[in-house]
């Protein structure tokens, strides 16, 4: 018993082996009260040390494997690293790179990228770039020509000048036609294409291009398309824009002109004029010495018309036209369009070849088995030549105005090369968007750091803190804060009945540049009537749906008027601008005006009693106009304007009185606090609500 409390005293005092053992010593003679022998039960077991601990065998942390490249956005390091946009720009602080001044597509130096990935606990290791096989072109291509199989041809001669110069009624006199009785607004507004055979048997094809500012890209495809350009000059009228412009297309596409002088037949024409001012245009007629010839012609009457022909023939062998009639077909769109019964069909124009029934055909990302060819008359025809203009059905897409036209094997080898065509386009336009991408991004990296200058000697903390409270505040705005010249905006669907209306419509909207003043977006545009798709689309983002040469059902109407959709439908094309920019305009919010109704100049001040208080009162003389107590005052001061608002009361010696007329003399007062004085100014106006007008000018 003795021995076990021996041991617990030593435990609790040391609890040291060395201690234990030197007080149980047998060596030591022990005190007589302490005289004991040791516990073979603790001393033996439990008293030969603490244990210790097993070792632990360290396991190899294995660090995440990121795959890395160059020029990585913010969102695609975080990607591959699998954690958020948040972490990697937590894991660039305190470093060169402003965290806040990077969004999510914002793209990183190669050092950021590795530094991003250590400070993760992670390692990196570079993307392994794909060997990309270069695909074989397989586009189709013009075959070469043999000189000895080329044939004379019939020359293409396109029609240009000034809207309503007289164009088609000289095309209508050469094919003795009424067709310019059946266009809207009497001037043509589509490009066509006609076969006139002259009473000497030469042919001649005619290209009839619009006269109208809105269609230039029109007057260029006919320009393109041509063998000699007849420009149509009205002599009463003289030299005009559209005149400037074809010349210009016809410069462009080295053809040359024949001029025609038009409505030689009218009392005040002056064709020696026309001549002169084709001279400032480098268009030097043969009279001047130069090389072009002019026809003084009157296509309402038939006048010069067979020596305007004839001057048109000789030009075309002197030029050589010949072509390979039996080689691959070749040739030109000119327009394309959508009809009820025939599906899809464009107007073109063979170049060379002989185009067929049957044939398989490519123009730009679109590819057609002939169903059949019809003349401009809509008569069937079996086969086209060169120089020959026929109308195409049969096409799986709607190919554009102004691609070429290019006949293939087979239906295989026509899929093969709109394939190519959609590949290569989508990579071009991948390319391009990268590109604008960067611009926009060094763009915004310069104004970033442009408008933070004056906060680089804050924290990043405080830099973020005041980055936000300046967003809200921006987005917290009341609406009358905001410009008050602002309009809600319109959204338009455009359609036309050929591709070359659709056209035209949206190179006039490209022009728009009042999107300050008044929003306007495309939310979608096309060929053909109007559907129901179109409408319920207008409808889901409040827009209204503009129609050109085109219709809509009965049903169509009546689920727009339910939905409360404005179709806007017409067949002129200035109609339909006008009536845009009238749509445009209601959009605005009201400007305010002021009208000055009179004025009044103080006399002198005093004071009325009215119950236990004294009202200051200013004496006035009304010096223009009248003072009318129900409109809005204002007093001036000098150039200052003290005070403005309404009347309290309004008196003529003592009596209240609504107006008070010129040259009288009255007492106003106001509930407000003013010091009025002797020769200040008072005006009577009133407020006056005035629409405002689109600031948007297309041109015509």
């Amino acid at each position: 018993m003795m021995s076990s409390v021996c041991v617990r005293v030593a435990r609790r005092l040391h609890g040291d082996r060395a201690l234990l053992g030197h007080f149980l010593s047998p060596s030591r003679s022990p005190a007589p009260f302490l005289t004991c022998q040791p516990d073979r039960k603790y001393a033996s077991k439990q008293f030969r040390g603490p244990k210790r601990e097993p070792r632990v065998q360290k396991v190899k942390q294995v660090k995440q494997e990121v795959e890395i490249r160059q020029r990585m956005s913010v969102s695609a390091l975080a990607d591959a690293m699998n954690k958020d946009v948040e972490h990697v720009l937590q894991a660039l602080l305190n470093t060169a790179v402003d965290p806040d001044s990077l969004g999510p597509d914002s793209v990183l130096k190669e050092q950021c990228i590795k530094e991003v990935v250590t400070r993760s606990g992670m390692k990196f290791r570079w993307e392994k770039l794909s060997e990309s096989r270069e695909r074989p072109n397989r586009d189709a291509h013009r075959k070469p020509v043999d000189p000895s199989r080329l044939k004379p041809r019939p020359p293409v001669v396109t029609i240009m000048g000034h809207v309503d110069h007289g164009k088609t009624t000289l095309l209508d006199s050469l094919r003795k036609s009424q067709l310019v009785l059946s266009e809207a607004g009497g001037i043509t507004q589509h490009i066509g294409a006609f076969l006139v055979q002259l009473p000497t048997g030469e042919r001649i094809t005619f290209l009839d291009t619009p006269g109208h500012a809105a269609f230039s890209s029109m007057r260029g495809r006919g320009a393109d398309a041509t063998d000699i350009i007849v420009l149509v000059v009205a002599a009463d009228d003289g030299v005009m824009n559209q005149t400037v412009e074809s010349i210009q297309h016809a410069k462009r596409a080295g053809v040359p002109m024949i001029v025609a002088v038009n409505k030689c037949d009218k009392r005040q024409s002056d064709p020696q004029k026309v001549k002169q001012e084709l001279l400032a245009h480098d268009v030097v007629c043969e009279e001047f010495g130069g090389d072009v010839q002019a026809i003084h012609v009157s296509a309402l009457k038939g006048d010069n018309l067979m020596e305007l022909a004839e001057a048109t023939v000789a030009l075309a062998e002197v030029l050589e036209l010949k072509a390979d009639p039996g080689g691959a077909v070749e040739g030109l769109i000119i327009e394309s369009r959508s009809e009820r019964g025939r599906g899809l069909v464009t107007t073109a124009l063979v170049q060379t070849g002989t185009l067929r029934r049957g044939s398989v055909l490519v123009a730009g990302t679109s590819w057609a088995k002939v169903r059949f060819l019809l003349d401009e008359n809509g008569r069937a025809l079996e086969e086209a030549g060169p120089s020959v203009a026929v109308e195409i059905a049969g096409w799986k897409e709607l190919p554009a105005a102004g691609d070429t036209m290019m006949e293939v094997e087979s239906e295989q080898r026509a899929k093969e090369v709109v394939e190519w065509r959609v590949q290569q386009g989508e990579a071009q336009q991948l390319l391009e968007e990268q590109q604008l991408i960067q611009v926009k991004q060094q763009l915004h990296l310069d104004q970033y750091q442009q408008q933070r200058e004056g906060m680089m000697h804050l924290s990043w903390r405080q830099r973020k803190r005041i980055l936000y409270k300046t967003h809200k505040d921006q987005h917290t705005m009341r609406p009358s804060e905001k410009s008050s010249g602002e309009g809600a905006g319109l959204q338009l669907i455009v359609k036309g009945d050929v591709d070359g209306s659709v056209e035209a419509l949206l190179n006039i909207l490209s022009s728009y540049d009042a999107q300050l003043q008044c929003p306007l977006d495309i939310l979608d545009y096309g060929i053909g009537d109007i559907s129901e798709n179109d409408v319920n689309m207008a409808n889901t983002f409040s827009g209204s749906v503009y129609g050109f040469n085109v219709a809509a059902s009965k049903s169509i109407v009546q689920l727009a008027e339910k939905l409360c959709v404005p179709l806007r439908l017409h067949n002129i094309i200035y109609k339909l601008i006008d009536e845009l920019k009238d749509e445009l305009s209601s959009k605005l919010p009201p400007l305010k005006t002021e009208n000055i109704v009179g004025e009044a100049t103080v006399l002198a001040m005093f004071d009325v009693s009215v119950g236990k208080r004294k009202l200051p009162v200013a004496g006035c003389r009304v010096q223009k106009g009248l003072l009318d107590r129900r409109m809005t005052f204002r007093l001036i001061r000098g150039r200052d304007a003290i005070w403005e608002g309404p009347l309290l009361a309004l008196k003529h010696h003592k009596d209240d009185v609504q107006t008070v007329k010129l040259g009288m003399e009255c007492g106003l007062s106001v509930d407000v606090e003013v010091e009025f004085r002797a020769g200040d100014v008072v005006v009577c106006f009133e407020e006056l609500d005035a629409a405002q007008v689109t600031s948007w000018d297309p041109g015509f």
